[in-house]
């Protein structure tokens, strides 16, 4: 349980009166200090008067005294500007490196803090502190949510230049690849990920004006120009074998390795959504050059961004949703508002942040968080739960920020460090409000 002494230190969660060292020193605590995830002490510059004298140094937490000589402690001179020992029981003295005494202040944690924190834990349900969320004022719930998608933002920037380093640090082939996995909606997007990174952009630049050639590439580069992965489609179309005739020759040019066509998933999707058809789609933005780096950054407004998303496929695709022989209805295959909002919120909003970070550019981090705040907010089970529980999304943000508390925080079991979970570790029970 040192954890929970940890995160009663931290969040001023004392027994009721006036604190006191083991030796009846009155303690005042005008900082706990910063919590130190590394090595040393456990909190960094706290700010202490001890006996009405000012201290300035850090603090360690321990379940008993004794574990400060466990520990070694007593020989390790990290340790020696310790200035408190908090623990729940005072077992001996303990000293320096250099022999000095160190205060001690024994702490208990009420027992309904313990109560409530293992409430949490054994729930089942989701969101676990439902049952508190609406004696909440909105304001504590919007600061935590601001906080959130700005922290789901800054983890998405850290995945771009990991995925940045993979792209040989080209930025522009950073942005295809991000795109091209939320093409993927959930389903395919690691594959359509795994074929971004596959397709050279430095070769098919010299073949842009020519919309068949980048055709050939992209489908080829997928795996789906292979005869014995299209055998269940045959017969197959005159276009298919020409698109296969093209890639032969463009694959030894430019030395292609396509990925296993067999990763690809189409179980239960529309054809619309079918990896095919968002592949014309995106060889059509490329070849028209709607959407890239610099026409992303330099967009206003969201209606921009749509706008650069308006695509109509090759002609081919107007009337077909695979390489089968057999022709459909020719209709509309362009993508959907909805669909290139997730796109914005998923791919072009991440990018904006990413690369204002990396440029030291906060007007263009400030533009991405506003036109998140701009959307709509996404729809999807773990949106509709929040609902349910009480919360509910005026924006894309908010829905960015309540995937980032559902899988950073709720699905890990990290209440401890959740503003909603700390809310409800730390409220009093009825039964102790009416006793006092």
């Amino acid at each position: 349980m040192e954890y929970m002494l940890h995160y009663a230190w931290q969040h001023r969660i004392f027994p009721l009166g006036k604190l006191h060292t083991e030796d009846g020193k009155e303690i005042e605590i005008i900082s706990v200090g910063r919590h130190n995830s590394d090595a040393g002490p456990d909190f960094i510059g706290a700010q202490l008067k001890i006996g009405g004298m000012l201290w300035v140094g850090n603090v360690e937490i321990h379940l008993k005294s004794s574990d400060w000589y466990h520990h070694h402690h007593d020989t390790d001179a990290a340790y020696d500007n310790v200035i408190l020992h908090v623990v729940s029981a005072v077992d001996c003295e303990v000293r320096t490196s250099k022999g000095q005494v160190i205060p001690q202040m024994q702490l208990g944690i009420p027992k309904y803090v313990t109560c409530n924190y293992e409430e949490l834990l054994s729930s089942d349900r989701h969101p676990r502190c439902r049952s508190y969320l609406n004696l909440m004022p909105r304001l504590a719930i919007t600061t935590w949510l601001s906080a959130l998608y700005v922290e789901r933002l800054e983890f998405r920037t850290e995945q771009l230049l990991e995925r940045r380093k993979q792209c040989n640090l080209d930025w522009e082939h950073t942005s295809f690849v991000t795109i091209a996995r939320n093409f993927g909606f959930g389903k395919n997007g690691d594959t359509f990920e795994q074929w971004a990174k596959t397709v050279s952009m430095s070769a098919i630049n010299k073949h842009r004006d020519d919309l068949f050639q980048i055709e050939a590439v992209f489908f080829g580069q997928a795996g789906f120009l292979d005869d014995e992965f299209q055998k269940k489609r045959a017969p197959l179309s005159d276009y298919y074998y020409k698109l296969k005739a093209e890639y032969a020759y463009l694959s030894k040019k430019f030395d292609l390795q396509s990925i296993n066509p067999s990763q690809w998933k189409f179980a239960r999707m529309r054809p619309q959504g079918f990896p095919y058809m968002r592949i014309a789609q995106l060889a059509k933005l490329y070849h028209t050059g709607q959407v890239n780096l610099s026409r992303l950054i330099g967009a206003q407004t969201v209606e921009d961004v749509r706008n650069m998303f308006d695509v109509q496929v090759s002609d081919y695709w107007q009337s077909h949703y695979s390489f089968s022989d057999i022709e459909v209805q020719p209709g509309n295959r362009s993508l959907s508002t909805a669909t290139k909002d997730l796109v914005i919120i998923n791919s072009v909003v991440p990018l904006l942040f990413a690369y204002g970070r990396y440029k030291a550019d906060e007007r263009m981090c400030q533009k991405a968080i506003e036109m998140l705040e701009q959307l709509k907010p996404e729809s999807n089970s773990i949106i509709e739960t929040w609902r349910e529980a009480g919360i509910e999304c005026r924006s894309a943000a908010e829905s960015q920020a309540l995937l980032q508390l559902t899988t950073r925080y709720c699905e890990p079991k990290d209440c401890l460090h959740c503003r909603f979970g700390y809310e409800y570790i730390r409220h009093t029970p009825n039964y102790l409000e009416e006793k006092e």
